[in-house]
């Protein structure tokens, strides 16, 4: 790897999500990772404010943007991509697994033929191992199934990008039970991670602000979480994890906003396509999640 990413982040209480610029400061280049666009479920409503935060960001910067990525299809909030392609250009990518996701998503909304379940959608899909350049910075990509069989993690210099896989050591790590997720898988794919560098920096996606934490935070180490992760430092084993996680997923509900979001997520951040009225609609499908 060379060089030192310079990241700059952006966090969306309403739907505790972080975006990440990820730039080259001897280029000027930099990607866009786990973009948010605003929605309002109550009146179906959406607006690019989160978006447009970013976007003014590289402006002023005259920061020049190469990719617009996914760490995976998520299921809490619309992602901005296509917004942000059109206002900044960039090719909008995503793990090579997202077909994995579409064909099941597209048979729980019932999607026609018209809806393709091979990733065409975006611009790129990413291999586990490709390697890739965000200006004069060395990335590669990192192949994290377990939260969903699509999940990758973005490694950027010293910096790895590790979408809900992980979220902070004092939180713990991501849910499994997601159509396709799997405990032991996720154990398998957090084993990677820690095989970085101890020192290399670990952005997460998302930030709930554990109990007796009084503030949001979504860095840290790969030494601090092997350490300090409550569900998954280095002395836990792969059966307690399972345990634990399956456990705990149970407990769960859903997230409130799951079956809007995936139906625009695996469309790559765009909205089904207008029916004969000219609108364009979401469905929810009822008792099947």
């Amino acid at each position: 790897m060379s060089n030192k990413p310079e990241v700059i982040s952006f966090f969306d209480e309403a739907t505790f999500t972080v975006t990440y610029i990820v730039a080259d400061p001897a280029t000027k280049k930099c990607g866009i990772i786990d973009s948010v666009l605003d929605f309002d479920p109550s009146s179906g409503r959406t607006k690019t404010d989160s978006a447009d935060e970013v976007i003014a960001f590289i402006k002023q910067g005259e920061l020049d943007v190469e990719w617009i990525l996914e760490t995976h299809a998520h299921a809490d909030h619309f992602s901005a991509a296509p917004y942000l392609q059109r206002e900044l250009g960039g090719k909008i990518a995503i793990g090579a697994h997202i077909p994995d996701i579409q064909k099941v998503f597209g048979s729980l909304f019932n999607e026609g033929d018209d809806f393709k379940r091979d990733g065409s959608q975006f611009h790129h899909l990413f291999e586990d191992g490709e390697t890739f350049k965000i200006g004069s910075l060395d990335a590669d990509v990192i192949y994290v199934p377990g939260h969903t069989p699509a999940c990758i993690a973005y490694h950027v210099g010293d910096a790895v990008f590790v979408g809900d896989t992980l979220f902070m050591p004092d939180y713990g790590s991501a849910r499994c039970d997601f159509p396709g997720g799997d405990a032991g898988t996720l154990y398998d794919s957090v084993q990677k991670l820690y095989a970085l560098p101890d020192e290399t920096r670990v952005y997460l996606c998302h930030d709930y602000k554990a109990k007796g934490r009084d503030h949001y935070a979504w860095e840290t180490t790969i030494a601090e979480q092997k350490a300090k992760n409550i569900h998954l430092n280095s002395s836990v084993t792969r059966d307690e994890f399972i345990e634990m996680r399956t456990t705990r997923d149970e407990t769960l509900s859903m997230p409130r906003l799951i079956l809007p979001s995936v139906q625009v997520n695996m469309r790559a951040g765009e909205f089904p396509e207008p029916e004969e009225n000219g609108q364009r609609y979401l469905k929810i499908p009822l008792n099947a999640v």
